[in-house]
């Protein structure tokens, strides 16, 4: 099957919209809250990431003592705040994959229930991603400066390929329920077979649109802020953030959702499924 790009987008937008409610709910409860919390709540984290209104080290070794500073003292909070996103996450794929219909509660169990593999999986595939992108750097490092920009270019192409490759596991873990992490990559890679590179360019155009959106966003809410003074550009900067999070997390689970439903041929169409 070729991937269409136009098909997957069509549908992505018709699972957010038949979806909209209980979206909102779960994207504001698990993405928007938790950022925003870290931001305002905690100034040492704020600074740490280098947020908008918070001081910020001028010294690059100040700054990293800061940042291992900061870390150690919200660790917890982090912990807290990944854990419950990933919750989150897993939770919104199952309602818009799940033909069943799950209700919220019945959503984020299943999400729970995936929390596990889905760490084992981010693990294995994060090994795969640090050791191609590391050993070819390494090599062609060692080798000159020409052979290591060639190198690094040759790298960058396979870590796209295998991202493309990696992309769907996730999906596939909720919507297939497939539990082994091995077998989630596998049938991730099988799914996106003679597809990756149209894939690929979907997810960039997808990136450069959300990119935008992100841009416009932080010039419109910064220039709000600035009136507001100091603890207004923190606080709309956090906003911004948490805002900009949370959509961009259920617009690309919506969009991973769309990808896989067209390449295993699990709907005809998004608009059946919601009848």
């Amino acid at each position: 099957m070729k991937f269409d790009m136009g098909r997957a987008w069509n549908d992505a937008v018709a699972l957010l919209r038949a979806n909209r409610q209980v979206v909102l709910v779960i994207a504001g409860v698990f993405f928007f809250l938790p950022n925003l919390a870290l931001i305002l709540l905690l100034p040492d984290y704020a600074q740490a990431m280098g947020t908008p209104g918070a001081a910020q080290p001028t010294d690059p070794d100040a700054a990293l003592k800061a940042l291992a500073d900061a870390y150690g003292q919200v660790w917890w909070a982090v912990l807290i705040s990944i854990v419950a996103q990933g919750i989150g996450m897993l939770g919104l794929l199952a309602l818009l994959t799940d033909r069943d219909r799950p209700t919220v509660g019945e959503a984020l169990v299943i999400g729970a229930k995936s929390f596990l593999p889905y760490i084992g999986t981010s693990i294995l595939q994060s090994i795969v991603l640090v050791l191609v992108a590391l050993i070819p750097f390494l090599a062609g490092g060692a080798a000159g400066i020409g052979v290591g920009v060639i190198v690094g270019i040759v790298a960058l192409v396979v870590l796209a390929y295998l991202f493309t490759k990696f992309s769907l596991s996730i999906v596939v873990i909720v919507a297939e329920r497939v539990m082994n992490p091995v077998t989630a990559i596998a049938r991730s890679w099988a799914l996106t077979k003679g597809n990756s590179l149209r894939i690929f360019l979907f997810y960039v155009l997808l990136f450069i649109v959300l990119i935008v959106i992100a841009i416009v966003m932080s010039i419109v809410l910064g220039i709000i802020g600035a009136l507001a003074g100091p603890s207004g550009v923190l606080f709309v900067s956090g906003l911004s953030n948490a805002l900009f999070n949370m959509i961009f997390v259920a617009v690309y689970l919506a969009v991973l959702a769309a990808v896989h439903r067209q390449l295993s041929g699990s709907a005809a169409t998004i608009g059946q499924t919601f009848e």
